[in-house]
């Protein structure tokens, strides 16, 4: 497990680096936003209660809410610019943590346009967290990737971190972590 910290810990540093590198390079280079390295942390929801079978919108498990808390921990060193969620409980509560911890508003997509044109202006230049689904963290990887690069998670795995960063060429390279 210290060996996995310390990993994350480089990959997380080597982002807030990036990060640093962009903000000092805005006051030598041009302000336009295509000049800017995008990354995109995407995170299914955590564990969600399944109790109630007919309950199309449940809550999230003891056991999720503790996941979300520590996924704020997880990324206490990502400087985060926005996070967005579906309009669901289970996304809201998963993000939530994160976004308090880094005092940014929980920002909501439709999983049906996921990494629009809207998005991607919004987004772009940005450091990202993207909360979604078992189908839908993938396939928003994938769309970012302009590839079928990632299957859907399987039911029980909440634990995935993709993170896809979109170059100054418009190239996109993407890695998947898991924190279990």
């Amino acid at each position: 497990m210290k060996s996995f910290a310390l990993i994350l810990t480089i990959v997380l540093s080597t982002f807030s680096i990036n990060k640093a590198n962009k903000i000092e390079n805005k006051e030598t280079s041009s302000l336009e936003n295509h000049n800017e390295v995008t990354t995109y942390y995407l995170i299914r929801h955590a564990e969600k209660d399944r109790s109630d079978t007919t309950k199309k919108d449940p809550l999230l498990t003891d056991q999720g809410t503790e996941r979300a808390e520590n996924w704020a921990k997880v990324f206490k060193d990502v400087p985060f610019d926005m996070v967005y969620s579906t309009n669901y409980h289970r996304t809201k509560a998963t993000a939530q943590p994160t976004a308090s911890s880094k005092d940014l508003e929980l920002n909501i997509y439709d999983p049906h346009k996921i990494y629009d044109a809207e998005f991607q202006k919004e987004t772009k230049g940005k450091t990202v967290l993207v909360v979604g689904h078992s189908n839908t963290t993938p396939e928003f990887a994938n769309a970012i990737l302009k590839e079928k690069k990632y299957e859907h998670l399987s039911d029980n795995e909440n634990g995935a971190l993709f993170i896809v960063t979109v170059n100054l060429d418009g190239s996109a390279s993407s890695q998947v972590l898991y924190i279990n």
